[in-house]
């Protein structure tokens, strides 16, 4: 009998990191096959909650808040891109100039998650944003993407556009802080075990067949 396996996704949809992490997460989830039986939610986490609604140079962002220099950043984003693409994902950095506030992805997020199709949602604005430079704080940039995963575009301009979901997100990213998540991603399986950080797929499918074992 396939062991259940409930797995929360902390994450923000403009976290790199996070795009890698679950990558490498479905890639270990595909190894271990139908011997578990999974049930993936994604959780909100906004890395820049205080971020105006026009977004903020991503160099000059990055220089506020590690102090990091051009060097040291374009280092980072090489590692990124690499990682990336080890694990089939396109980070085209040319493309992306600027970073965003992402409440309202994750109101959207939230909302896809009760049609039953958050995932999709999910992997189709990380490469909205990393792969196409598109920017997931703009209403209509969320409403094609949205469309594209087969959501009704109609009512997910009505979420958008009427506050829907913003009590319920937060109250979400409050109980994660509250229980000490402070980056991202940060993958809690059976709401006990937690993975931090985009970790390859071989450490995610030994974490959870360690799990498995210990549930049989």
């Amino acid at each position: 009998m396939a062991t259940p396996l409930k797995i929360d996704f902390v994450s923000d949809v403009s976290c790199p990191w996070c795009a890698i992490g679950l990558k490498s997460l479905d890639k270990a989830l595909a190894a271990i096959g139908d011997e578990a039986a999974v049930d993936i939610h994604f959780q909100p986490f906004e890395l820049n909650a205080a971020m105006p609604p026009e977004g903020q140079d991503i160099g000059e962002h990055l220089s506020e808040k590690y102090g990091s220099t051009a060097e040291q950043q374009q280092q980072a984003r090489e590692m990124i891109r690499a990682r990336g693409a080890a694990v089939g994902f396109d980070f085209a950095m040319d493309k992306r100039g600027r970073i965003y506030n992402t409440f309202d992805a994750h109101r959207l997020l939230h909302w896809a998650g009760l049609e039953g199709q958050q995932k999709a949602l999910k992997e189709a604005l990380f490469k909205a944003y990393f792969t196409q430079g598109l920017d997931p704080s703009a209403h209509e940039v969320l409403i094609y993407v949205a469309g594209e995963v087969g959501l009704d575009k109609e009512r997910a301009r009505q979420v958008l556009h009427s506050g829907e979901y913003a009590a319920e997100v937060r109250q979400a990213e409050e109980f994660f802080h509250r229980h000490g998540i402070n980056s991202v991603p940060a993958v809690i399986i059976n709401e006990r075990h937690l993975v931090s950080g985009g970790q390859p797929a071989e450490v995610f499918e030994q974490v959870l067949r360690e799990i498995m074992a210990k549930s049989a």
